[in-house]
């Protein structure tokens, strides 16, 4: 009768490590999805260089810096065919594709302010690394052939 009590009190601390455990277990497990969820979305920063480009369908910038590995440097974005719009005047408007490799690429439009330099690029999804990846950027440039794309993206399940 002795040990009883001690027993007793050796059981409920084993149980009261074990929850402990599982606890942290769930935890860190919790924790390890939110950091892998966040890889699939954050802040965009790309620079692409424009020199190419004449303007003419299939006229393409080339990425030479990029935060997102999937947006690899040397990558190119082709653009359709800027469109001049009648109302306002000197707005550029094209779908565009980011070609990253065989197989691996982004479909989207884009719409510049001729005036300012001054855009905004959305893309809706991809192909390859770039499948379920949507972005919203703005788009600048000081001297109209270099330009930066500073916005938000996100990777979705494709359905």
């Amino acid at each position: 009768m002795r040990f009883k009590p001690m027993t007793t009190i050796f059981a409920l601390a084993l149980i009261l490590v074990a929850g402990f455990v599982a606890l942290t277990l769930a935890l860190s497990t919790g924790a390890a999805t939110a950091s892998a969820q966040s890889e699939r979305s954050g802040v965009l920063h790309v620079t692409k260089n424009c020199l190419a480009s004449n303007g003419a369908p299939g006229s393409s910038c080339t990425i030479r810096s990029s935060n997102l590995a999937a947006i690899k440097v040397g990558s190119q974005v082709f653009y359709d065919y800027p469109i001049v719009l009648a109302t306002p005047t000197g707005l550029f408007d094209s779908n565009v594709v980011l070609n990253v490799g065989p197989g691996d690429w982004a479909v989207g439009r884009c719409t510049l302010d001729n005036t300012t330099n001054l855009g905004l690029c959305t893309f809706t999804d991809g192909n390859g690394p770039l499948a379920g990846f949507t972005a919203r950027v703005n788009v600048s440039s000081t001297d109209g052939v270099n330009y930066q794309w500073n916005g938000t993206y996100r990777f979705t399940e494709p359905s």
